[in-house]
């Protein structure tokens, strides 16, 4: 179904004029999630949201799905066995974006460290066994396992031996958080629900008995303002959700957020080799852990843990960030000498902590497991656990959590949606099984997630593509590449890209509600964060085509030259550089 510019417009006049059962504001990981069950469950549904799907911390995160074994250390039982599990199900459900990959976490005799050779045992079983991975399970061949000092060494010789006792082995996964963020919306858009970004809440609209039963919104591309109606509201909105809050002035009283900012750095896998996701304490005492992971033939690194009070569209990373990170690094991989020069790009993102306990005309949810820290609590230790309350006049806010367990979230909050459609306006609506809804590009075998892939790259060869392309679109579309390669057989490569490009990005224009040059090089694929090294060459063929596409005129095109000039000087932190010389 098509998903572009061209429908854009239509699905508007239908926000305008039909009354939804169900509006979500926010369209990152958790309203998608939200989105996709609504939609599934046939609950008429409207998704919007300010940025592009995924332009918040959903883009930004560190791309991963994993279940935080860290948290076991600070009690986090409840939050760590749901995430677990959830791995499996991420897998089972967006099999061409979540791989197994397992983690090597070195433990050190230092100061302040996380965990001890005894202590990640103890975690590891733990870990395994709110997993289900034990006995006849089919991941049983993933079950942690100890390697002594030596070993770890031959694994990974680039680390720091000085203090080394060994290391655990565990399973997680990674992932393309953007991408989960707009297969989740697609599939949503598939089953009927009318999802549009760039629109910006302004305004939460009341009925006479003072209930929510709409928004305001203004259109961040036209300028135009106009009201959505329905029945039931939910805020998903992240680092947003006080915002949201703040725009129902009949009920709002104080913040219950405690955004932090994390930071990641990239470099090239020359400057930094690592034979799999490492994950170790920092060693400076202060709680945190730091991942160190291959990507794409570039290892990325992180993550920082602060408070963050700017600009939630547009947290940066600062001079302190890169100190801490690289001070870090080069003392676990002291051949490294890693300096700002070698980083080739970076992203910032805004976790949506819980930090207070409800008050007042906010009824909690407690089967979501709602956790809550106070302020005087280290960032690192603020739990990721999630909160779902809904206020006097009936503004549902999903917030909290983490990208693994969005799912989870979502099943809690249709629960309340359906019940309150029920109660309210005697609608009735059966929800599906979630952990059977495949999102769009998943509708393989996941079981055999790795042979089917393979398999469907060979149909991209098969078609013309050159075999690196036909593989890249398999792991990044999914059973969708099958669309794109009948695109390839259409056309004819665009000037400055391939065929394989060429056919991604006219797939990614028609299909995927991409928007701009950013929209493309940075969320739907990652050519910004990983392909520095053929970037410019790639962004110009991407510029000239879109631009072609959208008919833009001289001064759109330029401020969207600009928009991505600037992105990708930010996260190449050339501005920093430039400091330093």
């Amino acid at each position: 179904m098509a998903f572009s510019i061209k429908t854009r417009q239509e699905e508007i006049e239908r926000l305008k004029n039909e009354k939804l059962d169900l509006l979500v504001i926010g369209g990152g990981i958790t309203g998608a999630g939200v989105a996709l069950q609504a939609s599934a469950a046939k609950m008429k549904t409207g998704l919007i949201d300010m940025q592009d799907f995924g332009g918040g911390t959903s883009s930004r995160s560190t791309r991963l799905v994993h279940g935080g074994i860290r948290y076991l250390k600070t009690f986090d039982v409840q939050v760590v066995s749901d995430t677990v599990k959830e791995r499996a199900v991420i897998q089972h459900i967006a099999p061409h974006m979540t791989q197994p990959d397992p983690m090597i976490l070195p433990i050190y005799d230092e100061p302040g460290t996380t965990f001890t050779m005894f202590s990640v045992k103890v975690a590891m079983d733990l870990y395994d066994h709110l997993a289900g991975i034990e006995g006849d399970s089919p991941l049983i061949k993933y079950a942690n396992y100890m390697m002594d000092k030596e070993e770890t060494l031959k694994r990974e010789p680039q680390l720091n031996s000085e203090n080394l006792q060994g290391a655990g082995v565990y399973l997680d996964y990674q992932n393309n958080d953007s991408r989960l963020v707009v297969e989740n919306v697609k599939k949503a858009h598939d089953l009927g629900c009318l999802a549009v970004s760039r629109l910006k809440c302004i305004r939460i609209l009341h009925n006479d008995q003072m209930q929510a039963n709409g928004v305001r919104v203004h259109d961040n591309l036209t300028g135009e303002e106009f009201e959505i109606h329905a029945d039931v509201i939910i805020n998903t909105s992240g680092p947003w959700s006080d915002t949201v809050r703040q725009e129902d002035k009949e009920v709002y009283k104080k913040p219950r957020l405690r955004p932090t900012k994390g930071v990641h750095l990239v470099v090239d896998q020359s400057r930094l080799t690592v034979p799999q996701p490492t994950y170790f304490g920092s060693g400076t005492a202060d709680g945190r852990m730091i991942f160190t992971i291959p990507r794409e033939g570039k290892t990325y690194f992180g993550t920082t843990d602060t408070d963050f009070t700017g600009d939630y569209a547009h947290p940066t990373v600062e001079q302190s960030d890169v100190d801490y990170l690289l001070n870090i690094i080069n003392k676990k991989y002291p051949a490294a000498h890693l300096t700002i020069d070698d980083i080739e790009a970076s992203w910032a993102g805004v976790r949506p902590l819980i930090e207070v306990e409800v008050e007042g005309n906010e009824a909690a949810d407690a089967a979501t497991g709602a956790s809550v820290s106070d302020s005087t609590s280290a960032p690192s230790a603020v739990s990721r656990g999630s909160s779902l309350t809904e206020a006097e006049d009936g503004l549902i806010t999903l917030a909290g959590g983490k990208l693994t367990d969005y799912r989870i979230m979502a099943n809690g909050a249709m629960k309340k949606i359906q019940q309150k459609l029920h109660d309210k306006f005697s609608k009735n609506f059966t929800l599906q099984d979630s952990a059977e809804i495949k999102v769009a590009g998943g509708d393989f075998d996941s079981d055999h997630a790795e042979e089917e892939l393979a398999r469907i790259a060979k149909d991209g060869v098969a078609a013309g593509l050159a075999s690196e392309d036909a593989t890249e679109i398999a792991n990044l579309y999914g059973s969708q590449a099958e669309q794109i390669y009948d695109y390839a057989q259409k056309i004819k490569p665009a000037d400055g890209l391939s065929l394989g490009e060429t056919a991604a990005l006219d797939y990614s224009l028609n299909e995927e509600m991409t928007l701009t040059p950013v929209d493309y090089l940075l969320r739907r694929t990652y050519h910004i964060l990983f392909k520095s090294d053929t970037l410019s060459q790639v962004k110009d063929g991407v510029i000239k085509h879109m631009s072609d596409y959208y008919g833009w005129d001289k001064a759109l095109k330029e401020q969207y030259i600009n928009d991505l000039d600037h992105e990708i000087a930010e996260s190449r932190l050339e501005g920093l550089k430039s400091k330093n010389k």
